[in-house]
Order: structure tokens, then sequence, then C-alpha cells
């Protein structure tokens, strides 16, 4: 993959343009309401200061970022019309696009992009703290150019400017505030063509048309509404009637999926998570006894079967973990992997370990926080607790919603849980901030864990720090043998989500970030 290609607006377009959806037959039908599913309810809906899941889904239709990327991970244009990369690497220059605006009417410039870019995202999110403090100097020669010089060359530095990961927001409704608390937090405002205009928690959440956006004619959709359906069967039934046209990621459970798939008027597909590549695993706290204790991670790995997770529950919708770096990202090293399941060596590890089993063949009891993000979720936890008393572990489950899942999690008030987290196309933005002790924080989506290895800091340092590709991928595949070996967290499954929608639905996974892009080009065809 090279990031540093400069003819960027010579990339083919994946979505139907007008000119070839008239030569098919099909021109793209001004107007129409979608309705769709969002599950879970998130919390908030301002990318940066939220960004599970449900708020990227829904969020991309408000915010935008300066690229996009193609299902190969190549840059597409968005708020930048075309960019530059020095020579050696380290400076950047974005050319915007004009006439964009906010859905308050104010025009969106290079202040913008550089207060989103050097303050906002790296003040609310870890991941862009750790990316952004790579920009030695940021500044804007006009209003529509901004130059980013970095301190050293960072080959991804381009993956980081999808709309997920660090879209624009307004400079003058955030500034001198407090991030996180702003009032238009409550209401966000974005560059998107669709802006917010109701949200009845627990009921929906509806998105209207933003007569001002930047592209003529666009979008095509008068609306977006995200209905709020807590049961599983219930969202089922929805896309089954058309009173739904679309779901996605988590809206429908894995075992409804096959039967999804033979109906004529759906089209079902996991295309679209490339730059995600979300991988799955068990939570654990390192400061819990004893699982600090390496030994004790590798039985509980080898207790745990995943084929029977991606077969069983998951009906072959993803495939099993074999190392933390998925299969689907860069310098993912095919020749390492994790312990295979194996019960009698579990039980031995643990023996070894001095854990000996009570009268009740329990060695110890852990806590286990499941996912709140449907069935099939509630229905792992319950495998794993099976599992684990194999290997005289018990695992007492306990219940919460989304909210206080992730609140628990991001203050370590949890001893395991169930996470799957994004990978972004590369280790060193995805996978690096939940093993190296520096990102051990109190905030969801870091080393929560509690997880240390000098030797793991200092091979993610030294793949963030060099630009050969072979040098990184040496130092990514020292570092994956170390986590296997050690386990920091038991990864189970490479997440591969169905996106399925009415056939008259067009334009919906277009692109490497799938339904997490902002729809304008999005119809439906009468």
């Amino acid at each position: 993959m090279d990031l540093r290609r400069r003819d960027v607006i010579a990339a083919a377009p994946l979505v139907m343009t007008l000119a070839e959806a008239r030569a098919q037959g099909v021109t793209p039908r001004r107007g129409g309401t979608l309705t769709t599913m969002l599950t879970p309810e998130p919390g908030l809906l301002q990318i940066g200061v939220n960004n599970q899941g449900p708020t990227l889904v829904i969020g991309s239709k408000m915010f935008q970022g300066l690229l996009s990327f193609t299902p190969t991970l190549q840059p597409i244009p968005v708020l930048a019309k075309s960019w530059t990369i020095s020579p050696d690497g380290r400076e950047y220059v974005f050319k915007l696009q004009e006439n964009v605006k906010f859905h308050d009417g104010r025009p969106m410039t290079a202040e913008d992009v550089i207060f989103s870019i050097t303050k906002f995202h790296p003040e609310v999110a870890p991941r862009a703290r750790a990316i952004f403090a790579l920009i030695d100097n940021a500044e804007a020669p006009d209003p529509y150019t901004v130059k980013f010089t970095l301190k050293q060359a960072f080959e991804p530095f381009l993956l980081m400017f999808d709309a997920s990961a660090s879209s624009i927001v307004p400079k003058h409704l955030f500034d001198g505030l407090d991030y996180r608390t702003a009032p238009v937090v409550q209401r966000p405002i974005g560059t998107g063509p669709f802006r917010l205009v109701e949200w009845q928690r627990g009921n929906f959440v509806r998105l209207e048309r933003f007569e001002e956006y930047w592209k003529p004619g666009q979008p095509y959709l008068d609306g977006i509404i995200y209905r709020i359906v807590p049961d599983s069967q219930s969202r089922r039934l929805a896309i089954e009637t058309g009173q739904a046209q679309l779901t996605q990621a988590n809206d429908i459970e894995p075992f409804d999926v096959p039967a999804l798939r033979s109906r004529p008027n759906l089209e079902v597909s996991t295309a679209g998570w490339e730059y995600f590549s979300p991988l799955s695993w068990i939570e654990l706290n390192h400061r819990v006894a004893p699982l600090g204790d390496p030994r004790v991670r590798q039985a509980m790995s080898m207790a745990i079967d995943r084929n029977f997770i991606a077969q069983r529950l998951w009906f072959g919708v993803g495939r099993p973990a074999t190392n933390p770096i998925a299969s689907t990202t860069k310098f993912h090293d095919r020749n390492v992997r994790i312990a295979g399941y194996d019960v009698r060596a579990a039980n031995a590890l643990l023996d070894a370990a001095g854990l000996r089993a009570n009268a009740q063949g329990v060695r110890f009891t852990l806590k286990h926080l499941v996912l709140p993000y449907g069935e099939v979720w509630s229905r792992l936890a319950e495998y794993l607790r099976q599992s684990l008393r194999q290997v005289g572990i018990a695992l007492e489950l306990e219940s919460t919603d989304a909210g206080s899942w992730a609140r628990r999690i991001g203050n370590w008030e949890y001893e395991t849980s169930v996470n799957f987290v994004y990978q972004f196309g590369d280790p060193t933005l995805g996978v690096e901030r939940t093993y190296v002790s520096s990102n051990i924080q109190k905030v969801t989506f870091t080393n929560t864990g509690g997880y240390s290895n000098p030797r793991v800091d200092a091979l993610f340092a030294t793949a963030r720090r060099v630009a050969d590709a072979p040098a990184r991928q040496a130092a990514f595949t020292d570092v994956q043998k170390i986590l296997c070996e050690e386990v920091p967290q038991i990864w189970l499954m490479e997440m591969a989500f169905p996106t399925i929608h009415d056939r008259r639905l067009r334009n919906v996974v277009t692109t490497g970030l799938g339904v997490h892009t902002s729809f304008d080009d999005v119809f439906l065809a009468s």
C-alpha cells in the first residue's frame, strides 16, 4: 500500500456516479427517507468525545474527515481535494474543498482543520493524542491550505484522517471550552450531508438533509432515521418486512444472518470493514490476581475453542483470531500463532502456577462484565463461563448497559470482560495502544488492562519510528511473538459484521469504511 501517491484525484471512484447509474438504467433518485437502526443506543453522538461503534456509524453522516479509503486502503479525497507529501515524508500539505459549511452556516476553513487535528482530537482521544504528537508544526498558508510538518517521517500518517479518527469540528463552538462538556456535544454540528434534528432517547435519532452541503445536488436522501430497537428479533423482523431498509454492525445477531441471506429482496455483505479490521478478545485486568501471571492467561486462552465460537455462535461470520494483529491488517505474521485449544495443557499450566482446586473443583473465581451489544455477546459470555469451568475457573457474569460498560472499563472497575477494538489499517494506529505501558490510562480503548513489558514498548517504538516497511515488519513480528507468549488479552475472533439492506438502496458499501461514510451518494432506487 503506497499512501504517498500523489495522483489522488485520478483514483477510480467506487460509488455509482450519475453517469454510470444512468448508463445502467438506474438514475440516482433524490428523495426518500432511509430507516435503519442503531444498536446499542450510544450516550453521545459527538465523534472524538465518544468513539464507541454506534457513535461512529451515525456520526459519520454528520461529520467528515479530510480523507476516506478504498478497500485496499488507498486514500480518497473528502474535505481535502488534494495533498502532497515531501520526499522525506515529513511535510504534508492538504488543499481543502472550498464552500464547505458547518451545519450552523459558518464556513469551514484551515483554522478548523488545524484546531481539530492539533487540539480537539488529541485532548479527547488517546489514539489521536499519540499520533498527532508527532506534528512539529501546523500552519495555514491560506484559508484553504493546511501544512503539517512532522518531527519524523511516519508512514501510516494519512490513515488518521478519516471521519472516525479525526472528523473536522467547528473551532468556534469548542475553542476555550471543555471539549467534553461544551454545549455542542449534546447537539453535534459538522460538515456532513445530514444534520441532527431530533433525538428521542430510547426511541429514535432523526437526521435530515443539510441543504447547504458542499456537493451540489447531494445528498440524495431527504433524511435518515435511526431507530433504537433493543430486541434482536424485532430488528430482524423490521429488515425482513421493509420497516427498515438497512441494518449494520451489531443490529442483526449472527445466528439470524443465514436466513436473511436467502431473502430475495435483501443484499447481505461483510465488506466495508477493511479499514477497521475489528478483533475481539477477553479483556483482562492484570491488577486482579492471578491475572498478572502469564501462565494463568495462557491457560485461560487454551481452554477456549475459537472454532466453536466462530462456527456455532457467529455462524461463520468472522474467523478465529490467531494473534493480536488481524490477518486483514498490515504486518500480520501468519507464522506467529497463539497456542491452540488444549484443556489438558491448560490444567497443567494452572497446576504449575500453584492454583489448586478446592473441594468443588474451583481454583479461583473471576467476575465477568458482559459486553452489552446484543444476544450473541451474552451467549459468548455463557460459553466462556462453561469453558473456563473445565479448568477450574469460576466465572460470575455481570450485566450492564453500554454507557456503564464503557465507564467501568475506562475506570478499571472490572476483572474480565469482552471487547472488540478497531485496528485502523496499521498496528501503530490500532494495536499499539492496547499494549504499551505509556498508554495505561483510565480511558476506554487504551491499555486498561495494565500490561507492561519494556521490550514490547521498545518494539512498538521502533515500528513507529522507522519508515522502512521491512524494518517495521521485523519489529511487528517480534511483538507478535512476545504477545502470543504472554497473552495480555485473550484474542477470540476477527470480526466480520454483516451489512444487510433492501436491494433498492444503492451505494451502501463503497469504501473500506463501509457504513462509516457520509451516505451522500446513497439513494433509494424506484
